[in-house]
């Protein structure tokens, strides 16, 4: 069973930046593309970026010039560099499968952006 760690959140200012980490246990994750995701309180769980297993990247038009995700399929671990970071950045972000969500979500990490 595919297991999602995700980690690296914390509390930061605005206009700050964090990196957060994905590791992913199981050898399929090199031929997945990899999204992450958000869910702010009150909200439905976003999409926010995600990455091909060729690197092919896309984001969300609300993080497009701030946030860069990437992969290293060596380590099973995709990341989020998020910089210039706003209070409305402020969720739990989580990583799983692109389109089709068909792993357990893990714990999520938080992400608070304060003003």
């Amino acid at each position: 069973q595919v297991q999602l760690v995700e980690s690296g959140g914390g509390l930061v200012q605005a206009g700050g930046s964090l990196r957060l980490s994905c590791a992913v246990s199981g050898s399929i994750f090199r031929i997945n593309t990899m999204g992450w995701y958000r869910q702010a309180p009150g909200k439905q769980r976003e999409l926010v970026a995600h990455i091909t297993s060729g690197g092919i990247t896309n984001y969300a038009d609300s993080v497009k010039g701030r946030f860069t995700i990437s992969r290293d399929n060596a380590k099973n671990t995709v990341y989020l560099q998020m910089n210039s970071l706003k209070p409305e950045d402020t969720a739990v972000y989580y990583c799983n499968k692109y389109p089709v969500v068909s792993w357990a979500w893990g714990q999520g990490t938080q992400v608070t952006v304060s003003s």
